[in-house]
């Protein structure tokens, strides 16, 4: 009997359950399939290449464990889906699982689940975002931004300990790749390092920190196009110059400078061309509440005809919607601060933490899809928290066919429970969670309570009475 051909769920457990005889196993695995996280593997698991788990014949995970390769990259996921939850609380759904199909007990202790998931190669989780970032990409609707042209969003993101520069697709939402690198490093060093995940006809959009000179002309040498937000604290535009193309829409010559910061080294700088041609319009915002009144952007999408400059401004405007997709990763799966102590597994908390963002965006975009609705207009939040219910209700289910109607179910409601459409919303940048208490940012032991209010009042009345 093959193992594999038993069942798709931890196939490593089918060793364990051999000598209980194939009608124990069948039982025995029935179980396992009612489990909350095996469910997740089983909904999410199709995403993701079959291949992406061959197990080493030497070395790391080479050897039958209670976390063999697979196992621990689901429980991996699992934890980031549960809000990056605690070690503690994935071994003890191991240890259920465990208990629940018979067979031997697992170490209470996190130890065992914390060194594989630090042998987790770093190449396996790369390619299991890209994976993933394909396969809703094929799920999403198609694009109508920009003539259909592949619009990708370049965004930063600086941690206590790391700066990363993520990769978003427009169409799906999803992260294509991400560079961290120290804080002393720079966004542009981050995305100069990205630019081999674009291919030639991408439009490459950022913000007014990405439009300068050298990154644009870099685009422009590999045949990508551009479209970010004018720095006009570094760069005056003049509208009376130029080459008119409309109201407001000019092609004008931008110069090389005479340095570029060090992110750039001095022969790639000084191979890149004097002068590029660039397109600058100026687009007023009249919608009641937005927080700009008028965007001045460059690009290098030069025809009026084919781009006209509304359309630009609209494909723009969807730039802030990644920035909320970021919001997601940060605030909705509790990324904001990352747990890992050494700067290795940190970054494989991150990548762990975007393949589980880029999972749930492809079960949004399925339902988007499959109903026929906007995927701008289903929650994150809202899916997210559905997943979680429907898997502990498919534990729950007698049959196949009852698995397959609640997650019929899901997708409905996916696509029913939509946001409001709120184009161009106000998003001030502005937290609503306020603590009296200082921030702990040094050692305990260091740490010094801020002098209470009430305290120095009665260290005065004391002070007085003894006087």
């Amino acid at each position: 009997m093959s193992h594999n051909s038993t069942t798709n769920y931890f196939p490593a457990w089918s060793q364990r359950l051999f000598p209980m005889g194939p009608r124990s196993l069948s039982k025995s695995l029935r179980h396992v399939r009612q489990a909350t996280l095996a469910q997740i593997e089983d909904r999410l698991g199709p995403f993701l290449p079959s291949q992406l788990f061959f197990s080493n014949s030497a070395g790391d995970h080479s050897r039958e464990r209670i976390f063999t390769l697979s196992r621990t990259f689901w429980c991996f996921l699992w934890q980031m889906l549960q809000a990056n939850t605690t070690l503690r609380e994935v071994v003890r759904q191991v240890q259920a699982l465990f208990q629940l199909q018979g067979a031997r007990p697992v170490d209470e202790r996190t130890g065992a689940y914390a060194q594989a998931r630090s042998k987790l190669p770093l190449s396996m989780l790369h390619k299991a975002l890209a994976a993933s970032a394909a396969a809703a990409l094929g799920q999403a609707p198609d694009s109508i931004v920009l003539r259909g042209r592949s619009v990708k969003v370049v965004g930063g993101c600086g941690f206590p300990i790391m700066r990363l520069v993520l990769l978003f697709c427009v169409t799906s939402g999803t992260i294509l790749a991400v560079r961290v690198g120290s804080f002393r490093l720079s966004e542009l060093a981050l995305c100069y390092a990205l630019l081999d995940s674009l291919k030639p006809q991408d439009i490459l959009m950022g913000d007014r920190y990405f439009a300068n000179f050298p990154l644009i002309a870099l685009l422009r040498s590999r045949g990508i196009d551009f479209l970010g937000r004018v720095n006009t604290s570094t760069r005056r535009v003049d509208f009376r110059k130029g080459q008119r193309l409309g109201a407001y829409d000019r092609l004008f010559l931008w110069s090389k400078g005479q340095k570029v910061g060090q992110w750039l080294k001095g022969s790639a700088f000084a191979a890149l061309p004097e002068q590029i041609t660039v397109r600058v319009l100026r687009l007023r915002v009249r919608q009641k509440g937005f927080r700009c009144r008028s965007l001045t952007l460059v690009s290098t999408l030069l025809d009026p005809v084919q781009f006209p400059a509304e359309e630009i401004g609209r494909a723009y405007l969807r730039r802030w919607r990644l920035e909320l997709c970021l919001d997601d990763v940060k605030t909705t799966l509790n990324l904001k601060q990352l747990k890992c102590q050494t700067p290795k597994m940190a970054y494989k908390e991150l990548l762990a933490g975007l393949i589980a963002y880029n999972l749930l965006r492809c079960l949004m975009a399925q339902a988007a899809s499959l109903h026929e609705v906007s995927l701008d207009r289903i929650s994150f939040k809202g899916s997210l928290d559905a997943l979680r219910q429907f898997c502990a209700a498919s534990a729950q289910a007698r049959s196949r066919m009852a698995r397959r109607k609640l997650w019929d179910l899901l997708l409905k409601n996916l696509a029913l429970d939509a946001v409001p459409a709120r184009p161009g919303r106000r998003e001030p940048r502005a937290v609503k969670l306020i603590s009296k208490y200082d921030k702990l940012i040094r050692h305990r032991h260091l740490q010094k309570d801020r002098p209470n209010r009430n305290v120095r009042k009665s260290l005065s009345i004391k002070r007085l009475s003894a006087n």
